[in-house]
């Protein structure tokens, strides 16, 4: 079919009774289908059932250097812990400390810290007239969620095929000294799957920001999570890249197992220099005397070593792959070459972007809602949830079964059809 932009008013008219009946048998089936976050589905969380069996009330649950992981103390986590998790992050032990479940409470905690006790010895942003941070676009809604929560000023940065607009985050970020930091996924994003070329990794390192405590808030939440072994993408390491370019404190590095175990109860890590980890312990000395190390442990002894890990996540793209491909293949067969829409097409992450035409994006989920179908919120994407262009939606593939997934992209595709005939229409009604 031609482009929906070349149809006479006729045809776009007749077009819609057509669409508009298929929505409504979609209405009569009183479907349940939810598309609205992206947890694992339940058949990827029974690949970490084994981690209930490698501990037991028989099993030594001392390290290896003697520490008994049931008592207090080991206050940024057991060594082989910090092993593994700096094998995940590319980085060296001694410069990770282990936190809970949660890397998303250490990022909250991080700002947290911040605004009340400043950043290494500068000034708590707490304190200040105004504090800024930098947000790429679409992004994630919890990132845009704690920056809110705390009242700072949030702005936009426009993402690209490569990653952030690197011109616009070097002026803003030499020029404002009220930015503070920036959010991001640099490694398969969310929503987009974008992972970031190794030129915008490396102007990251050499940013001259004008604040002092300016950091770079590093969320590679899926660093591991490819969706094909031989066609993956690759991220040369931020920490590295920042002291070869003698800004060694200027990024902090978080990632998790939430998608790689339980998400209810992994274990998250952050990774940064020296200077900045002694910042954080000193918050950490009065938080907490410690993390849940028998659940490091257990992580360890199911996983062995980052290899075993790798091998887990090859388990999880074997689940996730096929419903990817339901995705696309949908997207492509019912949208393919009508000019209202476009997509992303993400070699791993949780996540697929869709661009509807200018005006649509929650009109097509408030349908959608209406004939069974949960999607994110139009606008989550965008800090305080307002798109400019009301046109980002995110596609999250992987809680639902594959049959229902398949189910959820035809009722969406039929959605962003009829959504868009109207809006043509309409626009064929506005005098010029």
């Amino acid at each position: 079919m031609k482009p929906y932009s070349e149809l006479s008013r006729q045809e776009l008219l007749e077009l819609k009774v057509q669409l508009k009946a298929q929505y409504k048998e979609y209405q009569k089936r009183k479907l349940t289908l939810n598309m609205a976050r992206g947890k694992p589905g339940q058949d990827q969380l029974n690949l970490s059932m084994g981690m209930m069996d490698v501990l037991n009330s028989d099993s030594d649950l001392s390290c290896e250097d003697g520490t008994d992981c049931r008592n207090y103390g080991v206050l940024d986590g057991i060594e082989e812990c910090k092993d593994l998790m700096a094998d995940m992050m590319e980085v060296r032990p001694e410069n990770v400390i282990i936190f809970g479940n949660s890397s998303l409470n250490v990022m909250f905690d991080t700002v947290a810290r911040s605004m009340t006790h400043g950043v290494m010895g500068s000034t708590p942003w707490a304190r200040l007239d105004k504090v800024k941070f930098l947000c790429p676009v679409p992004g994630y809604d919890r990132h845009f969620a704690i920056t809110e929560y705390f009242g700072i000023e949030m702005i936009n940065v426009p993402m690209l095929p490569t990653g952030p607009d690197m011109d616009m985050v070097e002026s803003l970020v030499a020029s404002d000294p009220a930015i503070k930091g920036i959010w991001c996924v640099p490694k398969y994003s969310n929503p987009q799957g974008i992972s970031y070329s190794d030129e915008t990794v490396r102007r990251f390192a050499r940013l001259k920001p004008a604040a002092v405590d300016f950091r770079i808030y590093w969320d590679n939440a899926y660093t591991i999570h490819h969706l094909y072994d031989h066609d993956q993408d690759h991220l040369i390491e931020i920490l590295a890249e920042c002291k070869r370019a003698g800004n060694p404190d200027l990024a902090y590095k978080f990632a998790s197992t939430s998608k790689i175990s339980f998400p209810g109860s992994g274990i998250s890590a952050l990774a940064a220099s020296e200077n900045n980890l002694t910042d954080v312990r000193a918050q950490m000395k009065v938080q907490t005397i410690g993390h849940d190390k028998v659940n490091q442990l257990r992580h360890v002894r199911f996983f062995g070593d980052i290899h075993g890990m790798v091998e887990h996540m090859r388990k999880h793209a074997d689940i996730l792959r096929p419903k990817f491909e339901a995705v696309q293949n949908t997207l492509e067969r019912e949208l393919g070459g009508l000019g209202i829409g476009s997509w992303t097409n993400p070699k791993g992450g949780y996540f697929v972007s869709f661009d509807a035409m200018d005006g649509c994006a929650r009109e097509i989920v408030s349908r959608c809602k209406k004939a069974g179908l949960i999607m994110t919120g139009a606008g989550a994407t965008y800090p305080y949830g307002k798109d400019p262009h009301d046109s980002n939606i995110r596609i999250a593939p992987s809680f639902p079964a594959l049959s229902d997934l398949q189910l959820a992209m035809e009722v969406f595709t039929c959605v962003v059809k009829l959504v868009s005939v109207d809006k043509l229409l309409a626009d064929m009604d506005t005098p010029a």
